[in-house]
């Protein structure tokens, strides 16, 4: 395979060799070949590809394998990667498969017989020379079926079968004539967010569409797919970078952390340590950074060292900043950057704690901001501030567009001197503001991560180069 203009390794294997590069993908490749991110994005369009020239990428594709199949020399299959789902389990918690084993086959209860409900035992180890605990209820085991002498099925339901449709019951839970109401179900479904680590792709979001489809089929459920969107959430590692698990010993536990440094700092520390689908290690002095900040804010809006700097009165020096900060939250926690949107809040504060006086609204809109993730203290502040009703009910805090406009300008962002990323800034920002701004953005996040941060250097108004080892 060779790809001189559209793969870097073959770009520069024919530019030692002299090799001729056809471009067929429209962009600059002037200078080095196109990554894949670019070159395969959506909307790419082809070119010097005959009849396929102007075609987008997704469209050729399609073309392409059609001539192919025409020609006699192709076919279009479909792949399937699939295996049995084994739908026991030896154990007690988990739903009772409603079967009786006889000597003349094995049979299904019949529906007026449903729910089949657990036995209650004493134990629930597995019974002696056996695997199920069931198995102990000897009562419950032996049964009676057409007429005929049997034993239930001992083995349970994966944890995977309820979970498979939960989301439907939850909408209509204490209903005792069908599994939902049909018209809550119309007004709830799709979910419209799953959020959850990669393992579940298998593990439940396939049985959930499998499980929604099925019902959808036989007309107990409004809709074919259960969920609208899927986000992947990273993993914690340990502060070695390893996976967490007993065996490496580098296992933090939750409940020594909200102990030390309360369930707010740990929440706060999870959603700042980076991109949420990112996984990233644990790290105590992020946590007590955290913490530390959580502080800084209680002590402005709350403690008597700056009581007087809270005023009713608004003489707008930090009009500009708290618009921005609105706007740039409300933004971040809508694409779930939720990283970015705490770093957004640090900034105001920094510049609060600068200013001559924080006007009470500015203070009560930043704990509205705050709260989604830090809920427990934030809760504390606006109790404080003299409101009876709980901050979950209250309006979100808004912004006026036009002031949170800055001279922009857009700055190169480089990674060891090649091009990673563009900043859009306000001309003549703080440097140490360009700095951070910088390490923010994703594809620099991608190229640093897992590396160590020489130095970083900034070419005011035109360049930032971050040096990494």
């Amino acid at each position: 395979m060779a790809v001189p203009t559209h793969d870097q390794r073959d770009y520069e294997f024919a530019d030692k060799y002299g090799i001729d590069k056809i471009q067929v993908i429209e962009g600059d490749v002037s200078e080095k070949a196109f990554e894949k991110t670019e070159y395969l994005g959506k909307g790419c369009k082809l070119m010097n590809s005959k009849e396929f020239t102007g075609l987008t990428v997704e469209e050729a594709k399609v073309a392409i394998t059609d001539k192919l199949v025409k020609m006699g020399v192709a076919e279009k299959k479909l792949n399937f990667k699939m295996r049995d789902w084994i739908f026991s389990r030896q154990r007690y918690w988990g739903e009772p498969i409603p079967i009786v084993h006889t000597e003349e086959g094995s049979f299904a209860l019949s529906e007026k017989e449903l729910p089949l409900v657990l036995p209650e035992l004493e134990d629930y180890s597995k019974a002696p020379g056996t695997n199920a605990p069931l198995d102990k209820a000897t009562n419950w085991v032996n049964t009676e079926i057409n007429g005929i002498k049997g034993k239930r099925e001992t083995s349970t339901m994966p944890g995977s079968a309820a979970s498979s449709w939960y989301f439907m019951r939850y909408i209509d839970p204490n209903n005792d004539k069908e599994f939902a109401d049909q018209e809550l179900l119309k007004h709830w479904l799709p979910v419209d967010l799953y959020l959850g680590g990669s393992e579940h792709a298998v593990g439940h979001l396939l049985y959930s569409r499998f499980w929604t489809k099925f019902l959808y089929d036989l007309g107990y459920s409004p809709v074919d797919e259960p969920f609208k969107k899927l986000y992947h959430q990273g993993m914690i590692l340990g502060e070695n970078g390893e996976k967490m698990s007993k065996s490496r010993g580098n296992v933090v536990n939750p409940d020594d952390v909200v102990k030390q440094y309360g369930a707010d700092a740990l929440r706060l520390y999870e959603m700042f340590m980076g991109p949420l689908d990112a996984s990233l290690p644990w790290s105590t002095s992020g946590l007590e950074g955290a913490k530390k900040f959580i502080d800084r804010v209680y002590r402005l809006l709350i403690s008597e060292e700056y009581a007087s700097k809270i005023v009713d009165t608004n003489d707008l020096e930090l009009e500009k900043i708290y618009h921005k900060t609105v706007k740039k939250v409300t933004e971040d926690y809508e694409k779930m950057a939720f990283n970015t949107a705490i770093s957004q809040m640090m900034i105001f504060i920094n510049e609060a704690y600068k200013a001559k006086t924080l006007p009470r609204e500015y203070a009560l809109g930043f704990i509205k901001m705050l709260s989604p993730i830090c809920p427990h203290v934030c809760e504390e502040m606006w109790n404080l501030y003299g409101n009876n009703d709980t901050i979950a009910y209250e309006p979100w805090p808004t912004y006026d567009e036009a002031k949170t406009v800055d001279l922009e300008i857009e700055m190169a962002v480089q990674v060891n001197g090649k091009l990673r990323a563009t900043l859009k800034i306000e001309k003549d920002a703080d440097q140490e503001v360009v700095k951070a701004k910088a390490l923010e953005l994703p594809n620099v996040i991608a190229n640093t991560q897992g590396k160590q941060i020489r130095k970083i250097i900034v070419v005011p108004n035109r360049i930032v180069n971050i040096v990494v080892a």
